[in-house]
């Protein structure tokens, strides 16, 4: 039977391939919509790439992911979210995607591997276990990228909330010096140094193609948030649009959003400790549970007659 599926699939896919050669795929309709809608957003204020990827990709590598980043968007496949962690992470879609299809190929070795080992030790030939033992290999291996950004963007977005409410100390500090808004951003920023914090060099690169392109400072600043997917930074770039004329209210705001922020990171916090000395208190009884079946184990097998 597992010879009878491998067959069919090989002949599938080579059918499949077959088609795709000789009967292009036309844009759906997603693919259309997704167009106009990159068009409408052109057509308003002017965007730029706010975060580049630092990583270094094979020639290979890329060729890859380029090709399956097209199959993305031709099918309407967004992954906003894992643009978003991979963005904030520093790390190219493309090279993202690359690495998902290379694993899964590999977790597809398992089959002639597993198949010779068994042939080696001679407890027989059937493909059966190598062939669906390969199979969840290389569905594993395909989603753990995954699971590693999504734990990596988690950890990173935390500090960066962090950073953002020490940002917002400094501008308001800024502001009751007598600067404006603008200037205020840009002093804020700058008091890291030449070398700042990677989140406060991410803000300082935003506000400084802000002023490249001719957009607003606080512009910039939601764009880096809808990049990165911070949602304190949407927030920001939303109050001061709404109230940058203003020094007073936006010293309140900027001030009452600060004290928010380190109000949820220390809720954060005391949040993760007790989940940590719950699961301490887990152990502390599974190893007194041990202790005592030890403890009680020759008394029952003398009172059982073992």
């Amino acid at each position: 039977m597992v010879e009878g599926a491998l067959a069919g699939a090989v002949a599938g896919l080579g059918l499949f391939v077959l088609l795709r050669a000789l009967f292009p795929a036309r844009p759906g309709l997603v693919a259309r919509l997704l167009a106009l809608d990159a068009v409408r957003e052109d057509s308003g204020a002017p965007r730029i790439q706010l975060v580049l990827p630092d990583e270094e990709v094979s020639a290979f590598r890329r060729g890859l992911g380029t090709r399956l980043a097209r199959l993305y968007g031709a099918r309407g496949w967004e992954v906003r979210s894992a643009k978003a962690d991979l963005a904030l992470l520093g790390r190219s879609f493309e090279a993202f995607l690359a690495t998902k299809v290379l694993l899964a190929a590999g977790g597809l070795l398992v089959f002639p591997l597993l198949l010779a080992w068994l042939l080696l030790m001679e407890w027989g030939a059937s493909p059966t276990i190598p062939f669906w033992a390969a199979i969840v290999a290389a569905a594993v291996f395909f989603f753990l990228p995954d699971l590693q950004i999504k734990r990596d963007a988690a950890a990173r977005r935390r500090d960066f909330r962090h950073v953002v409410g020490a940002f917002l100390d400094l501008v308001s500090m800024n502001l009751a010096g007598g600067r404006g808004v603008p200037e205020a951003l840009m002093m804020a920023v700058s008091v890291s140094g030449e070398q700042p914090n990677w989140a406060m060099g991410r803000i300082r690169d935003a506000l400084g193609g802000a002023r490249i392109v001719g957009i607003t400072p606080w512009q910039a600043l939601g764009q880096l948030g809808e990049e990165i997917n911070v949602d304190e930074l949407r927030d920001l770039s939303a109050a001061l649009g709404l109230v940058a004329d203003d020094g007073a209210k936006v010293r309140a705001s900027l001030t009452a959003r600060a004290a928010t922020l380190r109000r949820r990171e220390l809720a954060e916090i005391e949040g993760r400790a007790g989940e940590r000395s719950q699961s301490m208190l887990v152990a502390q009884l599974l190893l007194c549970a041990g202790f005592v079946i030890f403890l009680s184990y020759p008394a029952a097998m003398k009172m059982l007659g073992v």
